[in-house]
């Protein structure tokens, strides 16, 4: 038992001591640390991996980029007609094509009083929402959508330890709801594309996000019927904000660029699709939400 301890002491300090030096070496080197879930080069949009390699290649190095979040090397991943893939927040099996046919116009109409709550409680915050961004829809959509993607996360994390707790089912909703969480950080990696956040508007981020999160959460905790109520009510403002969008680029006041590469590979679109094409897939996926919600 006692040597048994004693080894295992030892070997936790030599992995300590490898752990630090890995550390050291890369501080040395004026990289971030591949540990402790601090990213090092790794991309999330398309030419960033390109970039960092032309780079290196100027500066007559030789260094290997890791793309995965954790500092490894992950798996090379070609598409379906052989050529390497280029993202790294999401897989080509993940892509799909958006069910455009879907009613935009259903609305749920409040009848009990969470109902009522709910709805009241997103019309009062869309007010804020409108005064701050007023027509800048681009800046507005990346900014939600950081927003968006919090209820799929707490609800699947709620249902998931309620699973566990309980030894039972979930029915398929934790996964339905993470699904929902992970289509929401899609729509923000391609906004990103298509309006740079300003640091004022990073910042807050940080305010309205943790804000949320946790206001989510305990009201997850007191009543999930709510909770969805509110998250059908969001995404029906999320519906009309994008229409709004849809109009402004249509009246030519924003123009209509051509579409993210990442966008293009989400959602299948064709290689000569335009912004106007990327807001019309979101705006369906926002329906898909507020009709499973």
């Amino acid at each position: 038992m006692m040597m048994t301890r004693g080894t295992s002491r030892v070997a936790r300090l030599t992995m300590g001591g490898r752990l630090f030096s890995a550390v050291k070496g890369a501080a040395a080197e004026g990289e971030k640390s591949p540990v402790m879930g601090v990213r090092w080069r790794s991309s999330l949009t398309l030419g960033e991996k390109e970039q960092v390699n032309n780079k290196n290649n100027e500066d007559g190095g030789n260094k290997e980029v890791v793309a995965s979040y954790w500092g490894i090397k992950g798996e090379e991943v070609k598409k379906e007609d052989g050529t390497p893939w280029k993202w790294n927040c999401f897989r080509p099996w993940e892509t799909y094509q958006a069910d455009l046919t879907i009613d935009l116009k259903k609305h749920h109409v409040p009848t009990t009083f969470l109902d009522k709550l709910a709805y009241w409680t997103v019309k009062s915050l869309r007010f804020p929402t409108d005064v701050f961004f007023q027509r800048r829809y681009g800046c507005r959509a990346m900014m939600l959508e950081t927003v968006a993607a919090v209820p799929g996360m707490v609800g699947g994390m709620l249902l998931h330890c309620k699973s566990l707790r309980r030894f039972e089912h979930s029915g398929g909703w934790i996964k339905t709801l993470l699904d929902e969480a992970e289509n929401e950080r899609m729509h923000l990696m391609t906004f990103m594309e298509v309006s740079q956040p300003r640091w004022y508007e990073r910042a807050l981020v940080f305010t309205v996000q943790g804000v949320f999160f946790n206001a989510y959460f305990l009201a997850y905790l007191a009543s999930p019927k709510l909770a969805h109520r509110v998250v059908g009510y969001l995404e029906e403002e999320a519906i009309h904000s994008y229409t709004e969008f849809l109009k402004e680029l249509d009246k030519g006041t924003i123009e209509n660029v051509p579409a993210p590469a990442i966008a293009i590979d989400y959602w299948r679109l064709p290689a000569d699709s335009t912004l106007r094409d990327v807001v019309m897939v979101v705006r369906a996926d926002e329906a898909h939400h507020r009709d499973v919600n």
